[in-house]
Parts: structure tokens; C-alpha cells; sequence
């Protein structure tokens, strides 16, 4: 079963209410998905967890004349901040300041989201959010690796995301979705089981990006964000206990990020700006395609449009996906994509044996054949 109709399939269970196994991977992926628990444990002994918890971002950024701007931030340890060394470096402290220079208001921000959550917990967030923030103007939700590697049904995971979406949409509040990242760029897990949880992340990301754009909201794919690319940089990408981000790459979330927060509070997108440029890729066409689409190229954004002013097609809602994200100056794309590979002796950590490629490869096709 091809990506596109996996996420179709995972929407669709998660708007009607049905489920599809624990995280439909069927029995030989729960297998698989043991054996990365204890990769996932050990490598935890490795990299141990010396974070205990994420700065306090909330507050007011930026400077200006009029009424604050009121960003709400929910989601996991990502859009708290874990990593981050001070509140000025957290994904939602560096959209505000932005969306303050470039609204020439201040913005007000409010962070509920909480370490170690899963789409389930989006509810409580948001009804704390909505205590303290009546109207919020935009907000930005950062989840799905938590799900992933808790192994949740993926409808039930992205039916929680659907409904905290159609909730702030209900308000006016424009939603934008980073979606899950891709968890084969995270160096301790060791290969073949990296090449799984890339193929669950991926999976989750495409699904949440079919029910987001159902649910009035726009996407961006994180994917490998802060992998490949960053080959040579893994030690400044991610901090020092191998999971979470650094510094350095909440900035560069919160690059791919700002652009699609700026364009749905209007602050510089005009309709000519939001035409598909066919040489960066750009297109319209149905949501599940854009989607997996989005999630092969990290900075994707995708949202919904209409075609001759019908906004279903023959293979449902009709979206746009756009690459605003531009490449930072220090981007090392040259580099071989290492993330699915792992290493023999004397060779990077990302470098596999042929007798370990066989291995990936026959319990990707295990799990592929068992996907419902």
C-alpha cells in the first residue's frame, strides 16, 4: 500500500472514528517496534537525559504600536523548548520576535505545550490555552514523535491533532502543524531499526497532513530538518543528549516555520505569491499526493486551495504545496543522505554492511506486506 493511500486511509479512520491496529503496522512491525524500545533504552543510557525541562518562553517579544499579536505554541518537548539554552532560542520565542519585525506589533506569546506529549494531551492544551488566550490569533503545534515511538494508532493520534485544529479554527485563530519529524535522522538509534522508525515518522507526517488540511488548517513537513543536510553538524544540530535540538536547530525549525505563520496572518503574501512555481517543485493537486509529497523535502508547506473554484476534485481536496523554506547558507546538500545506513568498522556511523542492508531491507518489506 503506497504512502498517499495509508495517509488517506489513516484520515479517514481518524474523521469517522475508526482505528487501524496499533499504529497499523501489523504484527511483524510490533515486533520490530520491540526491538527499537530497547535500542531506543539503550541508547538512552548512552546520551543519558540531562535536560529537566525547557525555558520559559511566555511572554511578550518584539515592540510596536496596536494590540500584541497573540501566538499560542502547544505540542511536546520540541515546542516547549527542550535543548534550548535560553527563552530567546525556542521555536515560538523565535517566531514571535520575527512576526513582531515584520507586523511592527508586539506579540504575545503563550506556550502550553507540554515535555513528552502525544496528540492526546492536545486537548487539555488547548483548553488551558484557551483559558488564558481568548481570540488567539495564530498558532503553531509541534507533534507526532511522541507517538511514534509510544507506538499510538495513528488515527487515534491524528483524530486528537484534527480536532484541537478544527477547535482553534472555530475561534478564527490560524493553525499551522509542524508535522511529525523524521525520527531516522536521530543518531542513537542504531540501523536497520533507524530505517522503521523513518518509514513510521513519515507515515504519521503524510497522515497528519491529509487531516490538518481537512480541518482548515496548512502544514509544514520537518522531516529530516536536522539531518542529512547537516551531516558534518550533527553536534550543533541536535544538543548534547542526542534527541532534542540545539540552539542552533530550534533556529532552523523555526526558519521553515515563519514563513507559513507570516503568510496566514497576511503580513506579505499577496494571490500571485501563493502560485505553484513549477521549477521549485510547486503544485496543485489531491492533499494525499501533496503530502507525500511534503514529506520527501523538509519546509514544505501545504494547504488547501481550489481548482476552477471547485476545492474537491475527483481524489479529494484539492491542496497547493509551496517550498518557502529557502536553504541557510551553511547547508552541506552535497553531502550523501547517510541517514539510512549504518556503519562497519573503520567507516562513519551511518555506513551499513551488505549482510545489515539485507537485514533492513527484509524487515521493511515484512512491515510493508503487513500494513493493513
Amino acid at each position: 500500500m503506497g504512502r498517499a493511500r495509508r495517509a488517506r486511509k489513516v484520515a479517514a479512520a481518524a474523521a469517522y472514528g475508526g482505528g487501524i491496529g496499533a499504529a497499523g503496522i501489523g504484527v511483524l512491525g510490533l515486533v520490530g517496534f520491540g526491538v527499537l524500545k530497547v535500542e531506543a533504552q539503550l541508547a538512552r543510557r548512552i546520551v543519558g537525559q540531562p535536560f529537566e525541562g525547557a525555558p520559559d518562553d511566555n511572554g511578550r517579544y518584539g515592540a510596536g504600536l496596536g494590540y500584541p499579536v497573540e501566538l499560542l505554541v502547544l505540542g511536546d518537548s520540541s515546542a516547549a523548548g527542550m535543548g534550548a539554552d535560553t527563552a530567546q532560542q525556542t521555536v515560538g520565542a523565535i517566531i514571535a520576535n520575527g512576526v513582531s519585525a515584520l507586523s511592527g506589533r508586539p506579540v504575545q506569546l503563550t506556550n502550553v505545550a507540554v515535555i513528552g506529549a502525544e496528540s492526546l494531551g492536545l486537548d487539555r492544551q488547548l483548553a488551558d490555552a484557551l483559558e488564558v488566550v481568548g481570540n488567539p490569533d495564530v498558532a503553531v503545534i509541534l507533534i507526532g514523535a511522541n507517538d511514534v515511538t509510544h507506538r499510538i494508532d495513528k488515527s487515534i493520534a491524528v483524530r486528537h491533532l484534527a480536532q484541537t485544529v478544527i477547535a482553534l479554527r472555530a475561534t478564527d485563530c490560524e493553525v499551522i502543524v509542524g508535522t511529525c519529524p523524521d525520527l531516522g535522522t536521530i543518531e542513537p538509534v542504531a540501523q536497520p531499526l533507524r530505517l522503521l522508525a523513518r518509514r513510521w515518522s513519515r507515515d504519521l507526517a503524510a497522515a497528519q497532513t491529509v487531516a490538518v488540511i481537512e480541518a482548515g488548517g496548512r502544514t509544514v513537513s520537518l522531516g529530516d530538518l536536522l539531518g542529512p543536510q547537516f551531516a558534518g553538524l550533527t553536534h550543533e544540530m541536535f544538543s548534547h543528549d542526542g534527541f532534542h535540538p540545539s540552539p542552533a536547530g530550534y533556529a532552523r525549525v523555526a526558519s521553515a516555520l515563519l514563513p507559513s505563520v507570516c503568510d496566514a496572518l497576511g503580513l506579505w503574501s499577496s494571490p500571485a505569491d501563493r502560485r505553484p512555481d513549477s521549477l521549485r517543485g510547486e503544485k496543485v493537486g489531491p492533499v494525499a499526493v501533496a503530502a507525500v509529497q511534503a514529506v520527501r523535502e523538509a519546509g514544505t508547506e501545504v494547504s488547501a486551495t481550489a481548482v476552477r473554484g471547485q476545492p474537491i476534485g475527483p481524489r479529494g481536496r484539492w491542496a497547493i504545496l509551496l517550498r518557502r523554506h529557502r536553504r541557510p547558507v551553511t547547508d552541506r546538500s552535497e553531502l550523501q543522505d547517510s541517514t539510512e545506513m549504518a556503519n562497519p568498522p573503520g567507516q562513519p556511523a551511518d555506513f551499513l554492511t551488505p549482510a545489515a542492508a539485507q537485514d533492513a531491507s527484509e524487515m521493511l518489506k515484512r512491515d510493508e506486506a503487513h500494513t493493513p
